[in-house]
């Protein structure tokens, strides 16, 4: 008589497993050539990056262009009166005092406008951004230089017109070497895109 129950072998193959349908595979490979291809799709071509800085440089002409303005006419009228033309004084200062508020934030709605200025996408690599802040930098400092054209039209003596010279023309290099490391971003992005626009002038 058997007493022990019957031996069933032990299964080893385990559980089945769902295999993923073919066309799920399909279906994801079409999704990432499409998306590769809209992606490629948005890359703007180098004449569109050209063209896209050429209006970035119009904006800034724009932007900072009436303070440029005003202090290239502030020296004018500085040089005048140094120059021996006294009876412009009151011009220069009406000149310097128009330019002061001119290359404020506050004072010029452009500039200020200018201030909260974002580049397009296209031209986001080219450290435009960087220029931009210098530029209100050298709008700012545009101010100080006028002041100091003011201070030496005004010194009472010739010892103090002097040394108020001195001052402006360390401001004034100060300006030119703003302009300098703005112009070498500029170039930059010139040569990046293979513009050929002017850069925007920060001549005074």
């Amino acid at each position: 008589m058997q007493t022990e129950p019957p031996f069933v072998p032990l299964r080893h193959r385990g559980w089945a497993t769902k295999r993923t349908p073919w066309w799920v595979f399909a279906v994801l490979a079409v999704l990432v050539v499409g998306g590769v291809l809209v992606s490629l799709s948005r890359t703007p071509s180098q004449s569109q990056r050209a063209s896209d800085l050429n209006g970035y440089f119009s904006d800034v002409n724009g932007g900072v262009g009436s303070c440029v303005a005003s202090v290239a006419q502030s020296v004018t009228a500085y040089n005048a009166v140094l120059g021996g033309a006294a009876a412009h004084l009151k011009t220069a200062e009406a000149i310097e005092a128009y330019g002061e508020g001119n290359c404020s934030v506050a004072g010029n709605q452009p500039l200020s406008d200018f201030a909260n200025y974002q580049v397009t996408e296209s031209l986001a690599s080219l450290n435009l951004d960087a220029a931009d802040n210098d530029i209100i930098t050298w709008a700012f400092d545009g101010i100080q230089y006028q002041t100091d054209m003011d201070t030496a039209l005004h010194a009472a003596t010739p010892a103090a017109r002097a040394a108020a010279e001195v001052v402006a023309a360390r401001d004034l290099k100060t300006l030119n070497a703003e302009k300098a490391t703005i112009d070498a971003i500029w170039n930059s992005a010139k040569k990046s895109t293979g513009s050929t626009a002017a850069l925007p002038n920060l001549n005074v």
